[in-house]
């Protein structure tokens, strides 16, 4: 069933900054409430491919020589106008991706912060003057941007995953072509539309979408897209490491698995709210969602008790016609089935069922992708939901008996995203910063990346970074001009 919203969204491709009918194979998209069509895609085929890149090429001639203070104004008229129509676009999402609409508002909202945010970061890139070693010469050290970027995005964010991207280089002088994922591609073309509106030279910005093994590999490998920026798995952004055919810059926001450490001394029911919001959110499907958690024995029992109250009182339901529910539908059949998978081998293994298990009951969810939120108890490092990403609405919980026990076992995985901690004593507050090894580290909330501060990850959890200024020099070149101009 085709939805006002959706329908002009339908087909199409973003390219010479304007929607353009795509003439290749077509893919549906669901509504993964009710797993009803709500529209399809047109898979970009090599010709259009060709086209946007070097519509980016061009156009990067022109927006590289843009002052930075005519750039900021033009993400600030983007950020205003995503604003302004933060209802239509958050049903857009709803309609493709699942979460409720009131969080999906919250997201375009985000959206428009990034806007705003980079456009004032557009006006401090600052160089540098470095001191020589002879008389007569002076070092200048500038920044310039890269050229084109090649952008693969994610579903379970649609829109704030295409801004950190979108906003940075175009703030940085970059052109961008965007390859959304497949299942949530009316949020980009969305966004495409206000970028036409907003003013941006034509083919600053390209939306092509279809498959990623297809036409985001045809990114990876172009031999005129100058980088590449890629939120995703962690095999999927080492697969796009191994085939680049040449050299260029890549930004790999990969997996999680991450961990909470809840020790006695913590404020236990600002520990539980934080293991609800963080662990269930978006049904789990959160690259920083709270994975596995170790409790303290002396208030594991209570600990997880509060949990599965905590937990069993989220509400469940479609995005649409319940916008204030706690959590939709799950995005797609493949997350729920991966969580089913995870919790059925826990239980196997000698897991302790808490909460939730199995999806809501009523006609309302008999066709959409719903689960329970879901915690398991008295876990091991044996069972797939404590050293795998479930990326999904399941938590597992163990106990511990001291500090440097829960570090070590926070620290056992190839991941190094996000960890949380919720502890009141300042020894523990220091040691826990200090040796969890990962690249966001929050104690006592679960907020752990904010928009001014740099967020990224360790180890197979990517290179590069996003947010704050760190994200924006992810999109430049460093030049070194030394002069002599013979003044002694």
């Amino acid at each position: 069933m085709s939805d006002d919203a959706i329908s002009p969204l339908s087909g199409m491709l973003f390219l010479g900054g304007e929607l353009t009918p795509g003439a290749g194979e077509r893919i549906t998209v669901e509504n993964p409430a009710t797993g009803e069509a709500i529209g399809e895609i047109a898979q970009a085929t090599p010709t259009d491919i060709d086209r946007a890149v070097s519509e980016a090429r061009t156009a990067f001639r022109e927006w590289s020589r843009v002052t930075p203070h005519a750039r900021a104004k033009a993400l600030h008229r983007l950020g205003e106008l995503i604003a302004a129509d933060a209802d239509g676009m958050a049903r857009i999402m709803t309609l493709e991706q699942g979460k409720p609409l009131n969080e999906a508002r919250g997201e375009i909202l985000k959206l428009a912060e990034a806007c705003h945010f980079y456009a004032e970061e557009a006006v401090r890139v600052h160089g540098e003057i470095v001191p020589n070693d002879k008389p007569g010469f002076q070092s200048l050290v500038v920044r310039e941007p890269i050229g084109v970027v090649g952008a693969i995005t994610p579903w379970n964010y649609p829109a704030e995953l295409i801004g950190w991207k979108l906003c940075a280089s175009l703030a940085a002088g970059c052109t961008i072509v965007i390859k959304p994922a497949e299942i949530t591609p009316f949020t980009a073309l969305a966004i495409a539309r206000k970028v036409s509106d907003a003013g941006f030279p034509e083919g600053a910005v390209s939306v092509l979408t279809g498959k990623g093994s297809i036409v985001g590999q045809a990114l990876v490998e172009h031999p005129d897209v100058d980088k590449i920026a890629f939120t995703g798995s962690s095999a999927v952004g080492l697969h796009i490491q191994q085939t680049c055919p040449r050299i260029k810059r890549l930004s790999l926001e990969l997996g999680g698995n991450c961990p909470m450490i809840v020790t006695a001394t913590a404020d236990l029911d600002m520990a539980v709210a934080g293991a609800t919001r963080r662990g269930f959110r978006n049904m789990g499907q959160i690259c920083i969602a709270i994975n596995r958690i170790y409790v303290e024995r002396s208030i594991y029992e209570n600990f997880i008790a509060a949990l599965a109250k905590s937990a069993d009182a989220l509400v469940v339901g479609n995005g649409i016609e319940a916008p204030d529910a706690d959590v939709g539908a799950m995005a797609s059949a493949e997350p729920l089935t991966k969580t089913r998978e995870h919790l059925a081998d826990a239980l196997d293994k000698g897991a302790r069922l808490l909460a939730g298990g199995a999806a809501p009951e009523g006609e309302a969810f008999a066709r959409g992708h719903f689960f329970r939120p879901t915690a398991v108890a008295d876990c091991t490092h044996e069972m797939k939901v404590m050293i795998e990403e479930t990326f999904g609405p399941l938590v597992g919980i163990a106990p511990f008996d001291t500090l440097d026990e829960a570090i070590a076992l926070a620290n056992d995985t190839p991941y190094g995203l996000a960890s949380y901690a919720y502890t009141r004593d300042l020894f523990e507050v220091q040691k826990i910063s200090a040796e969890l090894d990962y690249g966001n580290v929050a104690i006592n909330n679960v907020d752990a990346g904010i928009m001014n501060a740099p967020y990224g990850g360790r180890k197979q959890s990517g290179v590069g970074y996003e947010h704050g200024r760190e994200g924006l020099l992810e999109y430049f070149n460093f030049k070194h001009v030394r002069l002599f101009h013979g003044v002694s």
